[in-house]
C-alpha cells in the first residue's frame, strides 16, 4: 500500500507519538489545569510542554500565545469570529479552504465586507490586486500559507509587509506548512498563525492552535464560546488572559500529549531536513508526471514555490474514477474532489468535478513515487 494522502492527515506516525499517548492515559491522566493532586499536575506539565516546544518550533513570541485547539479549522473559526464585527472589512484569496471560506460568508451575511482577491491559475496570489484591495482599509487579510490543492506557497515575507503597511492583521492558515516548510512567525510579523497537529506536525487528529503576536491582547478577542477554564472562576465572563480566554473546556490532553512528541522528534530531525526530504520527492514526482501523455498538472513546477502537494487529472477520465483505479488497481491512496476547497477550483478551473490529489510525506520514499508512476502511465495510457 502507498499512502499519498498527506494533506489530508499525514501517516503513519513516528511511534513516539502513540507511546505518549498511550503514556498519558496510563500514567497522567488528570485534568490538566483543574486539580491541585499529582495526577492533573502531571497532565499540566505535559500540556505545558506541548505548548513550550511549538513556541520553539515556529519561533512564537510567549508560549502562553500559544493557543491549543481541537483543529485548525476550529483556530480560523476563533479568530475569524472573535475579531470581525458587522462593519469591518477582510480581504481574502481565491485558493481559500472552507475553513476560512465558510465563516466568512457566514459573516458577510451579519454584515461584514468579504472582498476576495485573485489568484493565477497556478494559485499564487496577484500582489498587485492585493495592494488595490488594502487601498479602503481593512481589519484583517486572510491567507493560507500554502495550498492544499496545489501545494502552491504564497509569498509570506512580501505579503505580511504589505498587509501591516496598510494598517491591517495577518492571519495566515499554515495547515498545509506548519511542520513541513520553516516558519518563524517573529521575524515574518505574522500576527495570528493557525495551525494543525495533524498534517505536517505529525501528531494526532484532534489537535491544532494558533499563535497570536504579542500586541494583540485578550479582549480584542471575542470567544466563540465559553466554559470552565481552571482559572477566575469566580467570574462569569471569560477571563481576559492568555490562553485561557481562548480555551474553555477540558483541553485534549491526550492528543496534546501525542503533538508533543511529534514535534519533539521534528526539533531532533529539523525542519529543514523534512523540506529538503519533501522537495527531492515532489521534484521526482513532477518529472515522472511531465512524461506521462494525457496528465495535466497543476500548480508551480518549481519544488521551491510549493509543498509536496501535488494534483492531476488524467485526459478522458473522471477523477473519481482516477482514485478508484489507483486504490483498487494499485493501492495507491490518493483523495479526489474538490478537497474542501470549491474557490481553489475555481480559480484552476478545475470545478466542479475537482482534480486527484498525491501527496507524498515525509516517510513517503522514491520506490513508492516511482510505483505510483508507473500506475498513473498505465491508467493514463489505457485512455490514449
Amino acid at each position: 500500500m502507498i499512502y499519498l494522502d498527506n494533506a489530508a492527515t499525514s501517516w503513519p506516525k513516528p511511534p513516539m507519538v502513540g507511546e505518549a499517548m498511550v503514556s498519558m492515559l496510563e500514567q497522567a491522566g488528570g485534568n490538566p489545569g483543574r486539580s491541585g493532586h499529582r495526577l492533573s499536575i502531571a497532565a499540566g506539565r505535559i500540556v505545558d510542554d506541548a505548548r513550550d516546544r511549538l513556541a520553539a518550533l515556529l519561533n512564537a513570541p510567549d508560549p502562553l500565545r500559544v493557543i491549543l485547539t481541537p483543529n485548525v479549522t476550529h483556530a480560523l473559526n476563533a479568530a475569524l469570529l472573535g475579531l470581525l464585527t458587522p462593519g469591518d472589512r477582510v480581504v481574502t484569496t481565491g485558493m481559500e479552504h472552507n475553513s476560512v471560506m465558510r465563516p466568512l460568508r457566514g459573516l458577510q451575511a451579519s454584515g461584514v465586507l468579504v472582498d476576495v482577491v485573485p489568484c493565477d491559475p497556478q494559485g499564487r496570489l496577484d500582489l498587485d490586486a492585493l495592494r488595490v484591495a488594502l487601498v479602503p482599509g481593512a481589519k484583517l487579510v486572510v491567507i493560507n500559507h500554502g495550498s492544499n490543492v496545489t501545494g502552491t506557497l504564497q509569498p509570506l515575507d512580501e505579503i505580511v509587509p504589505m498587509v501591516h503597511a496598510a494598517g491591517s492583521l495577518c492571519l495566515v492558515d499554515a495547515a498545509q506548512t506548519a511542520g513541513t516548510v520553516p516558519i518563524d512567525v517573529t521575524a515574518l510579523g505574522v500576527d495570528i498563525l493557525a495551525f494543525t497537529g495533524h498534517k505536517g506536525l505529525l501528531g494526532p487528529t484532534g489537535t491544532g492552535g494558533m499563535v497570536l503576536a504579542p500586541h494583540l491582547q485578550p479582549e480584542m478577542f471575542r470567544p466563540a464560546y465559553s466554559g470552565g477554564t481552571g482559572s477566575r472562576s469566580e467570574e462569569e465572563l471569560p477571563p481576559e488572559v492568555f490562553p485561557d480566554r481562548l480555551e474553555p473546556g477540558t483541553l485534549n490532553a491526550v492528543g496534546i500529549a501525542g503533538l508533543g512528541a511529534a514535534v519533539a522528534y521534528l526539533q531532533e530531525i529539523g525542519i529543514q531536513s523534512v523540506r529538503a526530504r519533501e522537495a527531492e520527492l515532489v521534484a521526482h514526482l513532477l518529472a515522472g508526471l511531465a512524461s506521462i501523455a494525457g496528465v495535466q498538472v497543476y500548480g508551480p513546477l518549481d519544488v521551491e514555490q510549493r509543498t509536496a502537494t501535488v494534483s492531476i487529472r488524467i485526459e478522458g477520465l473522471p477523477v473519481s474514477v482516477v482514485g478508484y483505479r489507483l486504490d483498487e488497481e494499485y493501492e495507491v491512496l490518493t483523495r479526489v474532489g474538490l478537497h474542501c476547497s470549491p474557490a481553489a477550483h475555481r480559480t484552476l478551473g478545475t470545478f466542479p468535478q475537482g482534480t486527484v490529489r498525491l501527496a507524498p510525506g515525509l516517510f513517503t520514499t522514491l520506490e513508492e513515487i516511482d510505483n505510483t508512476l508507473r500506475a498513473v502511465a498505465e491508467i493514463a495510457h489505457s485512455v490514449h
